[in-house]
């Protein structure tokens, strides 16, 4: 079997350690962690060009991807099956299932997760910067650039409502996923949490539905295959996602 594997960047590291032990021949496409940062409809457009320009001969196109905010929504699979987790987001695939991260997340809340990708790939590419949706709301701006513009009583409110994008959070917990040198990442988290005056916590990962997903065992409670003409769809149950038929 021949897969083409699109993902996101964060998971770099991951996807190339269970790559190389694949049983079948997968060529890769990562993909910028900015895409995130664009919003729904151009993300998806981004990854529906991703797919539209691969060449035939591939059995299906992998996305390593979770639901990601909708940024997947709409996305349409060719010629060949498009296969992607059901998981809201990334944090699913590190955690190796999206029963432990909402476990997790609900036992811990105010938690932000961090991982090697997250912290060594977590600038926004520079094509990418100025069509993000926090440039165009202003929400990327700084203290001091809202007080030169506003005034300081204003730019504390503005700061406060919609720049400080960490206020909810107070814990770090970095997943360990064993494929870098984890020692240096968690360090790295651990020091910024002391900074912020967080709690810091560290947890294993769990490579499991990242390996499952490039071997092409997609168990239907986990993976989602979409046939050729049909679409991602956002579910409102526990599938997460779903196929959305081409119209007749």
């Amino acid at each position: 079997m021949r897969y083409r594997l699109i993902a996101c960047e964060v998971m770099y590291r991951e996807f190339c350690s269970v790559i190389a032990e694949a049983p079948h021949t997968v060529d890769v496409e990562f993909m910028p962690k900015g895409l995130h940062d664009l919003g729904a409809e151009p993300m998806r457009a981004r990854l529906q060009e991703a797919v539209d320009r691969l060449q035939a001969g591939y059995d299906a196109v992998l996305m390593g991807y979770g639901l990601c905010n909708n940024g997947l929504v709409g996305l349409t699979a060719r010629d060949a099956p498009v296969v992607l987790p059901r998981a809201h987001d990334c944090i699913t695939l590190f955690l190796g299932s999206k029963d432990r991260y909402h476990e997790y997340f609900y036992a811990n809340p105010g938690v932000y997760f961090q991982t090697s990708g997250w912290i060594e790939r977590g600038g926004i590419a520079d094509e990418l910067a100025s069509q993000t949706v926090q440039r165009q709301t202003g929400m990327d701006r700084t203290y001091a650039e809202l007080v030169e513009k506003y005034g300081e009583d204003n730019a504390r409110f503005l700061y406060e409502t919609l720049c400080d994008t960490t206020r909810n959070y107070s814990q770090f917990t970095y997943i360990e996923m064993g494929v870098g040198p984890d020692g240096q990442f968690a360090q790295q988290t651990r020091d910024e949490a002391d900074q912020r005056g967080w709690r810091f916590e560290r947890m294993p990962g769990d490579l499991r539905l990242i390996r499952a997903l490039v071997s092409g065992e997609w168990h239907p409670a986990e993976f989602l295959v979409v046939p050729p003409g049909g679409s991602v769809g956002a579910a409102t149950t526990d599938e997460i996602v779903k196929v959305e038929e081409e119209a007749p």
